[in-house]
């Protein structure tokens, strides 16, 4: 007998990640998902995060959660194959990015008593399965958005159980949450794209622009190697909030535009002063929609086996490198050696052992 069914629509990142955060919490919750990718199911299934996997709607619609983790559009015809056949009891959940659409096809359908629409407040350049993890909404904000009709009681549940994943629920309203993520998500990713594509049509043949593109460049345009199509349909969905927000962005580079041009020093200074103590104040100890990275920069000699006696001292200490690389490009960077790492733990720890060993290491 089964005493708790979740369903998820879509087990891509978020919808991954969330199904094997529950997986490692509540090991004998039943798990059933709908994906149009049998390959992905099945490798969850192998995986043990999915009990079973489907293409009968009807296999979801009797969960106690189903979470709707496709593209928004998509879900909302979803939500129409679901109506006729939800319990009383079933707690009906998304993770979109943007909220206002989902809640126009709830009230629409009059399935308000059961939604009770979420997001976790996490991202990855990376995208699908493949990039699930079970500790990817630890830590992270996760907004709770809740319909005006859903009771009290499966509220409280329903961020019971979010808290009990490792997430911190917060509770605001969709259109609250709507303006929040277009100013710290959704500008951020079209300005991360624009740059990139300002900096490829002014490249030369030889591509010496992208030979050195490196450093605080590849960091602050990391987010424009996001999936375009998810990122088509934010776009379309929260259309009036990122044009506000685009506005104000281009209000201010023409404002120092015109400091540059009328040699303002005090303008430009402040400029940069302001920026620097806002991004100073922002906390490092919870994860953002944007994906903070476990790096540090080492300094090492020019010498054969200099980078060898880097990695062999991680290994003794059983640190696991998520990846690593040579900085050419340092005029925004200290460090040659960039070593990048699951966790901060990890990073903490590697600190730690190449600082014993004499390394000057930089921790951005």
């Amino acid at each position: 007998m089964i005493d708790f069914k979740i369903g998820f629509i879509g087990l891509g990142l978020i919808g991954g990640s969330v199904a094997k955060s529950i997986k490692r919490i509540f090991p004998d919750y039943y798990i059933v998902a709908m994906d149009n990718n049998e390959a992905t199911l099945k490798m969850a299934q192998s995986e043990g995060i999915l009990n079973a996997y489907t293409n009968n709607i009807l296999e979801i619609a009797d969960c106690n959660y189903i979470f709707l983790c496709a593209p928004v559009h998509y879900n909302i015809e979803y939500l129409k194959q679901l109506k006729p056949y939800l319990a009383d009891s079933t707690i009906l959940s998304d993770v979109g990015s943007v909220k206002l659409d989902i809640y126009t096809a709830v009230n629409d359908l009059e399935l308000g008593r059961y939604f009770i629409g979420g997001h976790p407040m996490v991202g990855s350049e990376r995208s699908g399965y493949d990039a699930a993890s079970d500790r990817l909404i630890e830590n992270a904000y996760y907004f709770i958005t809740p319909s005006d009709t859903v009771s009290p009681d499966k509220i409280e549940e329903f961020m019971t159980f979010i808290g009990d994943l490792g997430a911190i629920p917060i509770r605001y309203s969709p259109a609250e949450h709507d303006r929040i993520t277009s100013y710290i998500s959704h500008v951020p990713h079209v300005i991360a794209a624009s740059l990139v594509n300002l900096v490829k049509n002014a490249d030369t043949s030889d591509g010496i622009f992208k030979s050195l593109a490196a450093g605080g460049f590849k960091d602050i345009t990391r987010i424009a190697s996001s999936n375009p199509v998810v990122w088509e349909h934010i776009l379309l969905s929260n259309p009036d909030n990122i044009i506000t927000g685009l506005k104000e962005y281009i209000e201010l580079i023409e404002k120092i535009i015109y400091d540059i041009k009328q040699g303002n020093a005090k303008g430009i200074n402040s400029f940069f002063d302001s920026s620097r103590n806002y991004r100073d104040s922002i906390p490092n100890n919870t994860s953002g929609v944007i994906r903070m990275h476990h790096e540090l920069f080492v300094d090492i000699p020019d010498e054969p086996g200099a980078l060898a006696k880097v990695t062999v001292a991680l290994a003794n200490a059983n640190i696991n490198l998520k990846n690593f690389g040579v900085s050419h490009n340092r005029e925004d960077e200290e460090g040659v050696l960039r070593l990048s790492f699951y966790d901060a733990i990890a990073r903490e720890n590697a600190q730690n052992i190449l600082h014993e060993a004499g390394y000057k290491i930089y921790n951005r």
